[in-house]
């Protein structure tokens, strides 16, 4: 839990630094004058339409006239059409009522440099999907241990750079893209140990808890960006952290079950009385006898991601899982990022957008165990599609705003109940030799269609803001029609072989309530065996 509140303190600060508050032209002339602030943005500014279509002054343009030299004030009888327009000349001013400054405002990444802040994400979303491909590999070949110390490592450098280099966007963008690379692994290697040293009914508990850390972090984070009210202050407190994890580097175990597939039983049992001192508890198990339990194991060959294809049943689970997976993440980053969009205290929206997700997790975790996962995923994904349509029809009228907000929250709600049960499967459903690669392809997969989240929202606040729904109810209704396909893990047992893999789900009815089978309640099986070894230590 603690692991997900610090990675989602690293991987989410930069969406509330890079916020472009409101601005418009510096135009000198005004200290001539007693006009107001508004008055004078009336006078200097030509008018334009914004995403919804409401009459608004312009963000980059001016009237090109030199202001200090007008003698007549008598404004009302100027002709503005016959007035040129040009780019601003002297700089940029922000609105200061809800950021001191953010880096956009800092370095006038505005106008002409608008796409810096949509090019920043897409460079993070496609280092992402290079760093799960490669470390999701590494983490099923080498292991979860030191793919989660190199990833806290390049993460924390990653945004440590960024921080030090907004004055050059490219040497910001490189450390955007390290920390893109290594994030998903900060997540990913954790959680992949803590469900394969647990027992089924504690599966759940660990992915709600991984889920509510994650939730905590965002809900603090525009808390402490609202009180800081500074983009560099805000970025060092948020980032630190990540980094001191490394002090509890003796609590971070490798994957029993990962080294027994690998057949380092000596390093196995070393990781279980690890488990057993933290937990107070005696493990006695010998090498030899650890050795016996799983002699008739053969190791397999396994060619990393096209592994996961190798037949159709396991096609048609990749596939459907990392539909899955792209609209669970391009729906999560366009409703974040779009927050800050929707008016009125954005470090509000973006906290409402996460506090949200503290009871759909609970909600989620008793949903998934009593009804399944297939069910409960397909449900939360077609419930997100209907509350996208009110939204479409209302979106452009003033009265509701508010409205729009609230809907845009209950969308956010079924998002990370939909985030909560994918995660779960994407743990479930993949055979232990593929468990990471599997997770990776779902995160390449998902951060590969997350390119277009910046475009949807710059789409949105640009153009019609009605937009991102239109594309998002879509790829909703498409997702629960595809989730339901999937087999359900609730209480079968998880494939720990390609073999078991290639075969996980067959025999399933359709349309039934998971109940727990024959073979799974019997506990003198390997699988039964090595539940009992965890859950003694």
């Amino acid at each position: 839990m603690c692991l997900s509140y610090f990675g989602g303190m690293i991987y989410m600060n930069i969406i509330l630094a890079l916020n472009v508050p409101d601005h418009w032209c510096v135009v000198p002339g005004r200290n001539n004058t007693n006009f107001t602030l508004e008055e004078w943005k009336n006078i200097t500014l030509p008018s334009e339409k914004n995403n919804r279509d409401e009459d608004k002054y312009s963000s980059c343009q001016m009237y090109d006239i030199n202001f200090e030299e007008v003698k007549d004030w008598d404004y009302t009888k100027w002709n503005y059409s016959d007035l040129s327009k040009s780019e601003c000349k002297h700089g940029y001013d922000y609105d200061r009522t809800w950021y001191k400054e953010t880096i956009p405002s800092d370095e006038d990444w505005v106008c002409e440099k608008d796409l810096y802040m949509t090019n920043t994400f897409v460079v993070s979303r496609i280092l992402e999907v290079v760093g799960a491909f490669v470390l999701g590999q590494l983490g099923d070949s080498h292991g979860r241990q030191k793919v989660f110390y190199f990833a806290v490592i390049a993460t924390s450098f990653g945004r440590i750079l960024s921080i030090l280099e907004t004055s050059s966007f490219l040497w910001f963008a490189v450390g955007v893209g390290i920390a893109g690379f290594a994030v998903s692994a900060v997540f990913m290697s954790p959680f992949i140990i803590s469900m394969e040293i647990s027992s089924d009914d504690d599966r759940t508990k660990i992915a709600m808890l991984q889920s509510l850390g994650w939730s905590i972090s965002t809900t603090v984070l525009p808390l402490i960006c609202w009180w800081l009210n500074h983009w560099m202050p805000f970025m060092w407190v948020t980032t630190i952290p990540t980094l001191l994890i490394l002090i509890f580097s003796k609590y971070a175990i490798e994957s029993p079950r990962w080294l027994i597939n690998k057949k380092r039983f000596a390093d196995a049992i070393r990781q279980f009385k690890i488990i057993a001192k933290v937990n107070k508890r005696k493990f006695d198990i010998t090498e030899e006898k650890l050795e016996q339990m799983f002699r008739d194991q053969t190791e397999e060959t396994v060619y990393g991601m096209a592994s996961l294809f190798s037949t159709w049943r396991m096609a048609k689970n990749t596939i459907i899982m990392g539909f899955s997976w792209c609209v669970a993440a391009v729906s999560f980053f366009v409703l974040v990022l779009f927050s800050a969009q929707m008016g009125g205290n954005p470090f509000i929206n973006f906290l409402f957008q996460s506090i949200v997700e503290v009871p759909a997790y609970i909600l989620g975790k008793y949903v998934a165990d009593k009804f399944g996962r297939r069910l409960t995923n397909s449900c939360s994904f077609l419930m997100s599609g209907i509350f996208c349509i009110p939204i479409i029809i209302y979106a452009k009228d003033p009265e509701f705003r508010g409205l729009l907000t609230i809907l845009s929250t209950v969308i956010k709600f079924f998002n990370a109940i939909t985030f909560f049960v994918v995660n779960l499967q994407g743990m479930e459903v993949y055979p232990t030799c593929l468990r990471q690669t599997g997770l990776a392809l779902g995160h390449i997969l998902a951060n590969g269609i997350g390119i277009v989240a910046p475009y949807m929202v710059y789409l949105g606040t640009t153009y019609d803001i009605r937009c991102p729904y239109y594309i998002l109810g879509v790829l909703f209704f498409l997702g629960g029609t595809a989730a339901i396909f999937l087999p359900e893990t609730l209480h079968q047992k998880l494939p720990d072989t390609l073999e078991e893999g290639k075969i996980f789900g067959k025999g399933q009815k359709f349309f039934s309530l998971p109940k727990a089978t024959e073979h799974y309640q019997e506990v003198s099986g390997k699988e039964g065996k090595l539940n009992d070894y965890n859950n003694t230590a």
